[in-house]
Formats: C-alpha cells, structure tokens, sequence
C-alpha cells in the first residue's frame, strides 16, 4: 500500500462536505480537544461526515479514558496538534452508513474498537488487525491506524465527542444487542480484548500461576479473565491501595509494592521458591518510582517538537522498571505478556538475565476483533461474571472530561475507571 492510500480517514472532522442524516451541516458538535500537555478542553467543532463509501457515523452513548490516553496529556505533545480529538473507547449508536457498509445499519447499537483495520489483509487474515495493510502508517513506520491517537497512528478523530466517523466501518463496528446498559460492552473496544490478549499471550497453562503487575483497568481486568479461563493462583502488584481492594475482592492475591523491600523474594516465597509461569506487564510506562526516566519524560514535554520528536523515538526514556521487574520475577522458562505501552526505541533490556533465564515474551496492541468471538458470550450471560457493569468507577457527562482526566492522572477521587457520556 503507499502512502497516499492511508490518510483519506485523517482529521475529517475538519474537512468534510456531508452532514450526517438528520444533521444540519452548520451544527457544530462538542468533543475533547488536546491543547497542551495537561490541557484538555470541551470544544465546538464541525460535524463529521461521509468521507468513504466504508465510512459510518455514529453518535457516541460512552466513551472511556484510556490509560494510554493519559500519555496523550503529559507527554506525547510533539505529535499531537492543538484540537486534535480525542477518545479510542467509544459506542454508540448508528447515524449514516457509507455504500459499502452492509454488516450495520442507521439505528443499531455498535462498539468501535480502538484499532482500524479492513479485515481482508494479509495480515487481518492472520488476525493481527493491529497491523492492518490497509491502515498503516508509513509516515512513521508503524501498524493500523488507531482512533483519536497522534500523527504516529494516522492522527484520527477520536470518540470523545457527541458524534464520530468511523472508517473502515464495513468491518470494524462490533453489533451488540439491545437492552443491557452501555457498561456491559462498551469494553469491547478496548479493555476487554486488550486483557483477553494478555492473558493469551501470557499462556498461562491450567491451574498455574499468574503475575500480574499493575492493577488499573487492563490488568485488573487481565486477573479477571485469567481466573474465568482456569488460571489457578492469580497474584497483582499495585501501590494504590483502593486498586488492591477492588482486586482482593474478587480472590486475587494483591501485594502492595509500598510494603515490600524486596518484592522478588515475597513472590517466590509465594510460588515454590520459582516466581510465577506467567507474569503480564500491565504497566508500561505508567511505572511508578523511576525518577530518572520520569524527569526524562517531563523534558522532553518542554522541548520544541521538532527536537522532541527525534529523541522521543529513539531515545530509551521509557519507565521500564516495571518490564524489568516482570523479567526477574518470571520463573525460569516462563513467559512475560507485555500489555503496557512502551514509547522509546532505544529503551535499554536485561539481554543477559533474559537469554539466561530462557524467558518468553510476546506483546503489541490488541487485536479487537480476534477476540469478539470468545469475549461476547461472556458479556451476554446475564450474570456478568466478569464484573463489566460495575467496572467504571465514574460515568461522567463529556463536559466534565477535563476535570475527569486530571482525576485519573492524579488517581484522586476513587478514579479508576471513567466513561464519559455526551
């Protein structure tokens, strides 16, 4: 595919002709625009519209902040441009189909998964979604366009708004049956398969041991899935105490990091003197207590883009003491799942530990749709055993998203998980 091929879907909400059905074309809609690092702002901005005939328009009922989206409001500025929008969790319901989007229809209920991606491929074939041909990024050698995320993932509007295009829409969109609220599958876009993925990766095999560091949203619910899929002893490393109790809730073996010294030797005292067979990396750069790497990321925020730019690709600035953690508590043979986002290319990695402990590691974002077919019945059994209905800890109205995103990068208030709702 060249260049050209993938960039018709980029920035539409600023360069469309057509209105969606119903929608008067001088109306203006409201959505989450980045302004800054720490500025998040509630802005008027065009409708969007019909651009391809796989295109759909949907009005978004929820939408949730991502950790990832978190990167977006304190370091990932040089490549992001003022009123860009944000969002890649959102659902909704159905407003305009393009001709080529026969799978929905105007007025059905969908979720939007986080990656766009065509689904015939060679490598949606394979599903691998999240290296889509037809949505990659040559500009910056990367995989799938991803919805409302930076110039490196084709610089989409995201669905923190009251209405989103949505491209590639003859395949992505996700149908979902009426009746259950909003809470029951909007994690299909991300969290759910993103989870599911981890603990796939993680090859945990039946009744062995599970790690998993970090308990937000992704690896809280990792615990979940591990457990509902046969995982025997299930353990999580967090430092925010009120995290630790949502998981211990639900027989998770929760440790806070602030209470061991030397949490290697907690573990394997926990795991027969040989660390855990599978231990998911729920963190990525998020990682809490590494100053050095954490100053690094506060200037490079303050440098001109087009010097930030450069280091922020290739220089190894990453908090990687939670990967390299995770390296020194996998039992020998085992495997390490790497669900948290890393951004530097040049991040330094225990080579020798790694070789010697003859570990297994697999990672990258999660393929959505890979996944739909063994997460939905889950979801459609009315008894909820994943705990999706009660997983948000806040549903907000899309006006308070600033207050809500400083909440969860602080972790102030309870703020666990939020969904906004336009």
């Amino acid at each position: 595919m060249g260049k050209a091929a993938n960039t018709s879907f980029r920035r539409s909400y600023r360069h469309g002709d057509q209105a969606p059905i119903d929608r008067d074309p001088r109306e203006h809609m409201r959505a989450l625009a980045w302004h800054g690092n720490h500025d998040v702002r509630v802005d008027a901005v065009p409708d969007p519209t019909i651009q391809q005939p796989t295109d759909a328009i949907i009005r978004v009922t929820s939408s949730g902040i991502c950790g990832s989206d978190l990167h977006l409001y304190e370091v990932l500025g040089p490549f992001i441009e003022p009123g860009d929008v944000l969002g890649h969790e959102p659902m909704g319901v159905v407003e305009a189909v393009g001709a080529e989007v026969k799978h929905i229809a105007v007025g059905d209920r969908v979720v939007v998964p986080f990656n766009i991606s065509c689904g015939h491929c060679f490598m949606c074939s394979k599903g691998l979604q999240t290296q889509c041909e037809s949505t990659q990024v040559h500009e910056y050698g990367t995989g799938a366009a991803l919805l409302g995320y930076t110039k490196l993932y084709g610089e989409v509007p995201g669905g923190q708004a009251e209405y989103l295009r949505v491209p590639q829409a003859h395949y992505g969109p996700i149908k979902v049956p009426e009746g259950p609220p909003d809470d029951r599958f909007v994690y299909l876009s991300d969290v759910l398969p993103t989870a599911w993925q981890a603990v796939e990766y993680a090859a945990v095999p039946p009744a062995g041991t599970l790690l998993v560091l970090g308990l937000g949203p992704i690896g809280e619910m990792a615990t979940r899935v591990a457990r509902q899929r046969g995982a025997g002893e299930v353990i999580g490393v967090d430092l925010v105490p009120e995290r630790i109790a949502r998981s211990e809730a639900h027989g998770v073996r929760a440790l806070n990091l602030e209470e061991h010294d030397d949490l290697p030797a907690t573990v394997r005292e926990l795991t027969d003197g040989r660390g855990p067979v599978s231990v998911i990396d729920a963190v990525g750069m998020e990682a809490h207590g590494a100053p050095v790497a954490r100053m690094a990321h506060k200037l490079v925020g303050l440098l001109p883009d087009a010097l930030a730019r450069p280091v922020m690709q290739t220089a190894g600035i990453d908090r990687l003491s939670a990967l390299h953690m995770a390296i020194e508590l996998v039992q020998r043979g085992g495997t390490v799942s790497i669900s948290g986002v890393y951004g530097g290319a040049a991040s330094p990695m225990p080579l020798i530990q790694m070789f010697d402990k003859q570990i297994n590691i697999r990672m990258g974002q999660a393929n959505v749709k890979r996944w739909v077919p063994e997460i939905m019945p889950l979801l459609e059994d009315d008894s909820d055993p994943l705990g999706v209905e009660s997983f948000a800890s806040h549903h907000l109205a899309l006006e308070q998203a600033p207050h809500a995103y400083e909440i969860f990068q602080k972790k102030e208030e309870g703020a666990f998980k939020i969904l906004l709702h336009p």
